[in-house]
């Protein structure tokens, strides 16, 4: 068995099975998709048989595939989750990630589990806590330095510390936002979230005093962590997480590809370490026909988040959506048309372009180029185009003569990647050899793996040496039709026999499927962790809500563990008055140029600025900043809203009537059914 803790593993997202196979293809070691159900991104479902279909192209690489089954489960749901996990492990599905440990109680196959970003890993305590309970991957809280990463790997020796390292990021630590279940009845521990962190809002302080005026003061800018990779793998990190099961093919392409090639540059470039270096995690090297740059993407500009310390301009504050990347200025604009002068070093204007810029009250426009056609020269080198816009010039806001454009989507990129961008191939070395009857070709791939195929030949003597000994290498190397590549080519006959190239393609044939053979028998499932006995006890004795106990297994679970208090999760409806609805690593005061740390120093402040409450307004919604200055965390304080009590009192009350009726765990006695 290979020890995955000398192995970088790039794991990448997939909405379906399709997006899966090129995340293969572009060189992904892993892939996480989900299921049909219970995955914590409820409209990125897949059959079980297209997980199937996405599995057996995977492990032709030796790359692997994780599904997630990681929202928290009512008593009523467990046997369909057994089930489902059961018929996962049928379909060759290396590994689930999970949140939910009423899971761990189950009679579950022999799987590995990873731990989902859900079960908000932060501490060491809890890192080592999760590894021996039985976990083998544990992907850690976001908002980690690098400090604290090493500070997790120094306790944790046996699982895989797995990092996000690109994506839109959560401004809760993940697990512990309620704030979507609190306002509209979506949970987000059960796939469902509304996304309230990207909504604007109104902040004012204890006098009432407006401080932000719809501002997105809890959206953040995206995860990218491509200046830090080399940091990451020194604290530890093994596995670097792509976030995006929602995005589109061209995304993971895209992103895959930007990150494989760093990490290939850490590979390859590394010093062996006691003769023994760190590897890729799969099979294989990918060939890349476009150059990747992830700012093309969807993305809200980019940060490091917490990794090499706290930063002040983490926020998206103005917009929640994609601006785009820099196009040029507007020259002129008539009815009809906008005139555009091409800013130095951009591409071509297209049809159907999308171009965006902020008004003059700081708000992002956007119009599609229905045409665009250039106005000195041809398309390859006019700087100067004309646009017609799908909307009347006349009604885009502040679009007017010296106005800098954007452009969120360009069509020829787009074309880029709906083609054949990257192409997989395993090094292998081909010996022919001669035997008593004929031919043998030998196929020795770069893990080791052995495929040999004999020809029965009568060999006959080449007129032409040099040609012969040209056809025969060429025939046996041409693998461009299989996942395999040549890397050295060796006739070990005793001179070049002329074979007729019909017979020399049917010897490689089979030759590549004695390897595909091979590989496929080398196969290993990855182990199921054993867990310690007896088990150890959880860090701490009580846990709140936050820890989303939803099932009476997970009770059991934690029970099990030593925890003598188990409040039940913010889904069982007990927590009624006001509460932490999110716990942020990001404080709006910080980001506001409020935060008493900030005035140290400064003559005549010091001392004066509190960290006093602070008030967030959307529509009716109101929510309450609360400041934890010593662990330097921000809470954000609500109350459930009265009309997602009632919707949820009354879908418990239809689902009683059920064959399988609704079920889930309370702390406290369930209140009693009104007459």
């Amino acid at each position: 068995m290979r020890d995955r803790l000398r192995e970088l593993e790039l794991l990448a997202p997939a909405r379906d099975a399709d997006i899966a196979i090129a995340a293969i293809d572009h060189g992904a070691d892993a892939v996480y998709i989900g299921g049909p159900s219970f995955g914590a991104r409820e409209k990125a479902g897949n059959s079980v048989a297209d997980i199937e279909r996405a599995v057996r192209h995977a492990h032709r690489f030796g790359a692997r595939i994780f599904v997630t089954l990681n929202t928290i489960l009512r008593d009523d749901e467990l046997e369909d989750a057994r089930r489902l996990v059961w018929q996962l492990h049928g379909a060759g599905v290396d590994a689930l990630i999970v949140q939910d440990m009423g899971l761990l109680e189950l009679d579950l196959p022999p799987m590995q589990l990873h731990a989902s970003t859900q079960t908000d890993i932060r501490t060491p305590e809890k890192a080592r806590f999760l590894q021996d309970v039985g976990f083998s991957q544990m992907v850690l809280a976001r908002e980690l330095t690098l400090p604290q990463i090493q500070a997790i790997r120094a306790q944790v020796d046996r699982a895989v510390i797995e990092f996000f390292v690109h994506g839109a990021l959560c401004v809760a630590y993940s697990g512990l936002c309620n704030i979507s279940h609190a306002l509209t009845g979506r949970s987000a521990n059960r796939g469902s979230c509304s996304q309230e962190c990207r909504q604007a809002y109104t902040v004012t302080d204890a006098a009432g005093h407006i401080i932000a005026h719809d501002k997105h003061v809890l959206s953040l800018k995206d995860n990218d962590q491509s200046a830090n990779l080399r940091a990451l793998v020194d604290a530890g990190v093994r596995s670097f997480k792509i976030e995006g099961r929602y995005k589109d093919v061209g995304y993971v392409k895209n992103v895959t590809a930007h990150y494989r090639r760093l990490l290939d540059e850490i590979l390859d470039g590394q010093k062996p370490r006691d003769g023994r270096g760190l590897r890729a995690a799969s099979s294989g090297r990918t060939t890349l026909f476009f150059t990747p740059d992830p700012e093309r993407n969807f993305n809200r500009g980019a940060t490091d988040y917490f990794v090499t310390g706290r930063k002040e301009d983490i926020g998206a504050f103005d917009t929640p959506k994609y601006a785009g990347l820099p196009l040029g200025e507007v020259t002129a604009t008539g009815p009809e048309h906008v005139d555009v002068q091409l800013a130095d070093g951009v591409g071509a204007l297209a049809n159907g372009d999308g171009l965006t810029w902020w008004d003059l009250q700081g708000e992002l426009n956007g119009v599609q180029a229905n045409t665009a056609r250039p106005l000195d020269g041809d398309a390859a080198t006019a700087r100067r185009w004309r646009v017609m816009p799908n909307e009347p010039v006349a009604e885009l806001k502040d679009l007017r003569r010296g106005t800098t454009l954007y452009r969120n989507r360009e069509m020829a990129w787009d074309r880029t990647l709906d083609s054949k961008t990257a192409e997989r191939r395993i090094a292998v070395d081909l010996r022919l050899d001669e035997t008593g009857d004929g031919l043998l070709l030998t196929l020795t791939d770069e893990d080791g793996h052995v495929g040999q195929a004999e020809l029965a030949t009568a060999l006959q003597p080449a007129r032409d040496a040099a040609r012969a000994e040209a056809t025969l290498r060429e025939a046996i190397a041409k693998l461009g039709t299989t996942i395999f590549a040549a890397r050295e080519v060796e006739l070990a006959t005793t001179e070049p026999w002329f074979v007729p190239v019909g017979a020399l393609n049917q010897l490689r044939r089979d030759a590549v499927a004695a390897l595909e053979a091979a590989r496929a028998a080398a196969w290993q499932p990855l182990p199921r962790a054993v867990p310690v006995a007896p088990p150890v006890p959880y860090p701490e004795d009580t846990i709140s809500y936050l820890a989303n106990v939803y099932n009476h297994k997970a009770r059991d679970f934690y029970a099990r563990h030593g925890v003598q208090v188990i409040e039940s999760a913010y889904e069982s409806h007990e927590v009624l008055g006001e509460a932490s609805l999110m716990v942020t690593k990001h404080c709006v005061r910080f980001s506001l140029s409020l935060c008493p740390k900030q005035a140290k120093g400064v003559t005549g402040v010091q001392g004066t600025i509190r960290a006093e409450p602070l008030v967030l307004k959307h529509g009716n919604d109101l929510l309450t900043l609360r400041f934890d200055c010593k662990p330097c965390e921000m809470h954000v304080v609500g109350r459930m809203q009265p009309h997602v009590l009632r919707e949820a009192t009354a879908q418990l009350q239809a689902a009683q009537a059920q064959a399988v009726p609704m079920q889930f765990y309370r702390s406290r006695p369930a209140p009693a059914a009104r007459r």
